[in-house]
């Protein structure tokens, strides 16, 4: 079968489908989207007007205005997010933003609005997608689909290795019980809740690195590994 030309990566908080989904893309020479950045973005635009997670109304109102562009880095290939054309990437993941951008992505206003865009971005060509609803929601025709994840407690370690030079350090029992959480509002939410799709190939890299992953989807995409699309 031809190489998929929509690629869906799903899956929970730091099950490792952001590194493996961009580097797939760049063997493919595919463009490569991470859609939690779009999320986040907006976790960080309430942050800045000071509106609360209550606020759904307003909320919605600002996704359905602010102008998100999502362009790789020319050194990395790594998304960058522009918000009305101001880069905020390096402030994605600040502890105000971590703990709201759950309750954020639970918005139907805000995710019908993110949604619309990702689809925009998709029709462009060949495409890597990695989020929490691609394959059952974003794009339910994608010819190849993806639900990565790994033990709580291996996602754990691998975000307090992530964290290790971050100025506010948390203790691994702080990173677990905030996946557990992230899990629990995800897979729990009324819109575009986190879960296996019916047509998704279910990859637990619980004992695998970035690098075994990845050879198992190429692999898989060329037929190799006794997975074939």
């Amino acid at each position: 079968m031809s190489t998929p030309s929509r690629i869906a990566i799903d899956g929970p908080a730091a099950s490792g489908k952001t590194s493996v989904g961009n580097q797939i893309a760049r063997e493919l020479g595919y463009r490569f989207i991470d859609t939690g950045l779009m999320y986040r973005a907006m976790a960080w635009a309430a942050v800045r007007d000071g509106l609360p997670h209550t606020e759904t109304d307003q909320l919605t109102q600002l996704a359905n205005t602010v102008h998100i562009d999502l362009v790789s880095g020319p050194v990395n290939g790594k998304s960058h997010l522009l918000l009305d054309g101001t880069d905020i990437t390096n402030s994605l993941r600040t502890n105000q933003v971590e703990s709201i951008v759950s309750a954020i992505s639970s918005i139907s206003g805000i995710r019908l609005a993110m949604v619309k865009h990702q689809r925009q971005i998709a029709r462009n060509g060949s495409i890597v997608m990695v989020g929490r609803d691609i394959g059952t929601v974003v794009l339910p025709d994608a010819n190849l689909k993806i639900f990565l994840t790994a033990t709580p407690e291996e996602r754990a370690r691998r975000r307090q290795e992530e964290m290790a030079h971050a100025e506010h350090k948390k203790t691994f029992r702080q990173i677990l019980d905030e996946l557990n959480k992230r899990d629990s509002i995800d897979s729990n939410r009324n819109d575009s809740p986190l879960r296996i799709g019916a047509d998704s190939v279910l990859i637990d890299s619980s004992d695998m690195n970035q690098t075994e992953v990845v050879k198992y989807i190429l692999d898989m995409i060329k037929g190799q590994n006794g997975n074939s699309i």
